[in-house]
């Protein structure tokens, strides 16, 4: 079967993909090994971060090294293995976040994330989604008076410089908005532009839902056998094969794996995450994270919904949910936590790249290959921004914003 365009990958970046590209008319067929949005884009909390114009920085105060390295937090993890591994890319990671690197860039982040809630609002129309949505923001929540202060200074120049919505709550303004919290904390910042689901793979159900009314096709298949082919590329499914003039690796965390075998050296690194649901106990009426321990909970479907910070370590590693265990009993400190809804943690992996910028554009080395992975933190917020600019590029029309910066050709390939 011939289709002008295979996406491999139906998490939310590769949902997207493939249904902004068969909204413009092309002919899609959407490949994963798994039905849609029961990886990666499960797991995460929900929150489609309008806030979020500065990606994630490594660390720089010595402190906060330290306090990581010997495992005295819950927002870092590490497994020895996974560390070594991704050590070089650690590095870069490190390189990249000094203060001046950082801002620029954000410059070019932030112009991406200024369309993030727009932009899921178009498809959450177009598939009926509107029912998963809560537009009420997301909090950071800060439980020492000089953290707050900090916090607060910071998100007020970030609301000066990029016009989010912002409220800052002092002690009793938090206790009269989350009255189950049962601990004293010292305020927290309100971003006030940023949504949240109910049920994350849910939305990217509907949203492949979307893609197939729209003409589209989903096939159950293995995207390493992706094979370049005489005007075009191949890819086996589970019945049969796919041809097409381009394809898309959208493959999240496995996206490395297939482009390294293809020559690419991209410096792609892993950081993995827990959450589990607790019902029949208390909830949040908005998204909170606990900015000074590291997890954020969130009310969903299936119960209050904590999910960890980062671990390093490989993807295949065997599950070390110490991070959830502090969480839980954090929380179970804070408020009335239910009882756990599944056996085991859920475990998934983030695909990170070195300089915090999603890699989405042309493959420098091949006709007709497209990237768009590596998004960290961010790809459930960012799916269908970097869905249109990825169509933009692939269309060879003028992008609708920035795309220089997240190029594959950024790197030496």
């Amino acid at each position: 079967m011939a289709h002008d365009i295979v996406v491999l990958g139906a998490g939310m970046i590769g949902t997207c993909t493939a249904l902004e590209l068969t909204l413009r008319g092309h002919a899609v067929t959407l490949v994963d090994r798994q039905p849609p949005g029961r990886e990666t884009s499960y797991g995460n909390a929900g929150v489609i971060q309008r806030e979020a114009v500065e990606p994630y920085a490594f660390p720089r105060d010595v402190r906060a090294i330290l306090a990581a390295a010997f495992g005295r937090g819950l927002d870092i993890h590490y497994q020895a293995a996974g560390l070594f591994g991704a050590l070089p890319q650690l590095m870069r990671y490190w390189w990249h976040s000094a203060p001046s690197r950082h801002r620029r860039i954000g410059q070019a982040y932030a112009g991406l994330i200024a369309h993030v809630t727009e932009e899921h609002g178009r498809y959450m129309a177009l598939a009926g989604a509107q029912d998963l949505v809560r537009r009420e923001g997301l909090r950071l929540m800060y439980r020492s008076g000089h953290a707050m202060d900090a916090a607060a200074a910071h998100a007020q120049q970030l609301h000066r410089d990029h016009g989010i919505g912002l409220d800052l709550l002092d002690a009793r303004a938090l206790a009269a908005a989350e009255p189950a919290f049962r601990i004293p904390m010292a305020g927290a910042v309100h971003w006030l532009d940023s949504w949240s689901v109910s049920d994350p793979g849910a939305l990217v159900e509907r949203y492949e839902c979307a893609f197939r009314q729209r003409g589209g096709r989903f096939a159950r298949g293995d995207a390493s056998s992706l094979r370049e082919r005489a005007g075009g590329w191949e890819v086996r499914l589970d019945e049969g094969v796919v041809q097409a003039r381009h394809a898309v690796v959208a493959l999240g965390p496995w996206s490395g794996a297939l482009t390294r075998r293809m020559g690419y050296r991209l410096p792609l690194f892993i950081k993995r995450g827990y959450h589990r649901h607790y019902a029949g106990g208390d909830g949040v009426n908005v998204p909170t994270l606990d900015a000074e321990r590291g997890y954020v909970m969130s009310s969903q479907r299936r119960g209050l919904r904590i999910t960890t910070g980062a671990e390093i370590a490989r993807i295949d590693a065997p599950s070390t949910p110490r991070q959830l265990a502090g969480a839980e009993a954090e929380v179970r400190k804070l408020l009335n936590l239910g009882l756990p809804v599944e056996a085991q943690p859920w475990l998934g992996s983030r695909p990170c790249c070195a300089d915090m910028k999603p890699v989405i554009g042309r493959a420098p080395r091949h006709k007709g290959l497209w990237f768009n992975f590596g998004h960290g933190h961010h790809g459930f917020t960012l799916g269908p921004a970097s869905a249109r600019l990825l169509a933009d590029l692939l269309e060879g029309g003028t992008p609708y914003t920035e795309a220089t910066a997240f190029s594959p050709s950024r790197f030496p390939c």
